[in-house]
């Protein structure tokens, strides 16, 4: 199990950033969940196997590649503390 703690920058608020991600999430064995910054990135915590993880991240990429310019990514071990995948 692994966690990336992910920060979006670019036009990713107001966009539907948030709902896609959830969406996406859907599709995978993922837990973590996705809010919105004050400083206009968007913040997404996403745990599970490195795989799955790996996948759903392509997927979201796909989805939201025009309104992302960066992300800054963090790796740390999974918390496996969270219950399904949600909205802050």
């Amino acid at each position: 199990m692994i966690c990336h703690r992910i920060l979006f920058f670019g036009n990713v608020q107001g966009v539907g950033f948030r709902y896609t991600t959830c969406s996406v999430a859907r599709g995978f064995a993922v837990t973590g969940f996705v809010r919105n910054c004050p400083n206009r990135s968007v913040e997404l915590v996403v745990e599970g196997e490195s795989d799955e993880v790996k996948r759903f991240l392509e997927l979201l990429r796909d989805r939201m590649s025009g309104h992302i310019e960066r992300e800054e990514i963090v790796t740390e071990p999974a918390s496996g503390t969270f219950v399904g995948f949600g909205i802050r």
